[in-house]
């Protein structure tokens, strides 16, 4: 008797040159819908799905292959002869190959005007069952999901009349693997439905992007997965015009730098380093913009990522072309600019993105891995402005000081806590990240604002919990500051501000970042 394949797939890439070729080994087809037409035009001989079931398909096509004659043909064992001879007194074929891909959720979904009725109709149950009971029943049959596979099952049938249990395993582990991707998309989908805000299965997917050559160190195995749905505001679905690839600590810092720049709305650059922004400049035109931002702290801006929210001009390149920068990202680049960056930078990562998208990107979650777990909360994507502020002080903050106390509320956020910020209304001049007491950052963002200081703010993003931290910015001669507030302490630095006539005001919400 001739070996059966069932052969029923959305994605119909190679299929017919596949069928052609198991076809020549000997092998009956059998098929289903738009397959079995396509096949069929190409002159390969198919046998229809109901032929084997005896049993129309009906209500659409909803119900055609969930039939013992084929769930009985993939799942029963051929080394027991109980199942045997139940093949036999039942009249079920086995079926010893399965190509099968399922119907396009994903692709359903991702369509802006996606009805629920045609997300819903787009689920695939029949080719699921069917996948992950040739899957199961490994031992005996071989099951393929994805066109990559053909050639490898083709080498193998041509050499051997079958598969080796190695390449059937591997190939089930594969349909297993699909299939929960495919059904944790269908869960996401109907969890936002619903309104389920904490739902008590947390089901997320994610697709290789690339391998990496290593982590976050040398001796660290890396790989880059993007999300089930791209976000087309993500480094992963960034173009990259010229350098090297990606490294793992390029894409952390790249995807650190387009998170801050969402909260800044005109012409603006951001340069960062390890995570921390160590020059943000704004300006009418970008060109100013990346001076702020570049003598915000010229030295560690060597080797940075930058990342600007208006097209890249050829005199802004020029400027940064001449210094060392890891990676450029930016809207768009004119022709001349992109000729200037690339001019003997054969290393340097220039990327393009679509910041038309960057509103869509805040409603993706953040999930942080721990040991065991993971912990799962949304973006802090919220800027508390003049409206919401609480001036706590006998002196008032000048209209100056309020644009530059928006411009540093916008900036702390993103410096790594214990985060202090030194900006004026459109630069930044100072930033003390990461140190376990708060007024080492003080001190830290100060040194590095030194002799820049008129008409300067500092913000915090959390409260001083003692009054030593207003002591040393006083000795700066800062006259403004900007808090959340909330500690038991709070008086003690209101009394020190009114002590040295500085202004502070308090926010009422703080802005960690881990």
């Amino acid at each position: 008797m001739a070996k059966r394949a069932l052969i029923s797939v959305s994605d119909k890439t190679g299929i017919v040159e596949f069928a052609t070729k198991i076809q020549a080994l000997g092998w009956e087809i059998i098929s289903t819908g738009g397959t079995k037409t396509a096949l069929d035009a190409a002159g390969i001989v198919t046998i229809a799905i109901d032929e084997v079931t005896e049993f129309p398909e009906m209500m659409d096509g909803r119900v055609k292959t969930l039939h013992p004659k084929i769930h009985g043909g993939l799942l029963a064992r051929r080394d027991l002869d109980t199942h045997v001879s139940a093949m036999e007194a039942h009249d079920i074929s086995p079926i010893d190959l399965v190509v099968v891909n399922l119907y396009p959720f994903k692709e359903t979904i991702m369509k802006p005007d996606v009805s629920y009725a045609d997300a819903v109709e787009n689920i695939d149950i029949g080719g699921p069952s069917m996948l992950r009971s040739a899957a199961k029943n490994h031992a005996s049959v071989t099951v393929v999901v994805d066109p990559l596979d053909y050639e490898v099952v083709l080498s193998e049938l041509s050499e051997n009349a079958e598969t080796s249990y190695e390449i059937r395993q591997q190939l089930a582990a594969k349909v297993f693997r699909h299939t929960a991707a495919y059904d944790a998309l269908i869960a996401a989908y109907f969890t936002e439905q619903v309104g389920v805000e904490k739902p008590e299965k947390l089901t997320l997917t994610y697709d290789l992007k690339q391998a990496m050559r290593y982590g976050e160190n040398p001796q660290q195995d890396a790989d880059f997965y993007e999300t089930g749905l791209p976000v087309a505001y993500s480094i992963a679905q960034a173009k990259q015009l010229n350098g090297k690839e990606l490294s793992f600590n390029n894409i952390r810092d790249a995807d650190a730098a387009i998170r801050i720049i969402r909260d800044f709305t005109a012409p603006t650059v951001v340069a960062l380093k390890h995570m921390n922004p160590c020059g943000i400049g704004t300006a009418e035109e970008i060109e100013s913009a990346w001076d702020y931002a570049y003598a915000s702290d010229p030295v560690s801006i060597f080797g940075g990522i930058v990342v600007l929210n208006r097209e890249v001009d050829a005199a802004t390149a020029q400027k940064m072309h001449d210094i060392f920068l890891e990676i450029i990202i930016a809207p768009s680049y004119t022709d001349e600019a992109l000729a200037i960056l690339t001019t003997k930078k054969k290393n340097l990562r220039i990327l393009a993105l679509d910041f038309d998208q960057q509103k869509a990107s805040e409603r993706e979650v953040e999930v942080t891995g721990v040991v065991g777990g993971l912990l799962v909360q949304n973006q802090d994507t919220t800027v508390e402005l003049r409206d919401s502020w609480e001036i706590v002080t006998k002196r008032q903050p000048s209209e100056q000081e309020v644009a530059a106390m928006e411009f540093a509320w916008r900036s702390v956020k993103y410096v790594k806590s214990n985060g202090i910020i030194i900006t004026n209304d459109h630069q930044t001049l100072g930033v003390g990240p990461g140190q376990t007491n708060r007024v080492a950052s003080v001190k830290i963002a100060i040194e590095q604002a030194a002799d820049r200081l008129d008409g300067a703010v500092l913000a915090s993003d959390a409260f001083f919990p003692f009054s030593d931290n207003v002591e040393e910015i006083a000795k700066a001669g800062i006259k403004a500051i900007i808090q959340p507030g909330g500690s038991v302490r709070d008086q003690d630095a209101i009394d020190e501000a009114d002590k040295h006539g500085i202004a502070m005001v308090f926010t009422g919400a703080r802005h960690f970042r881990h």
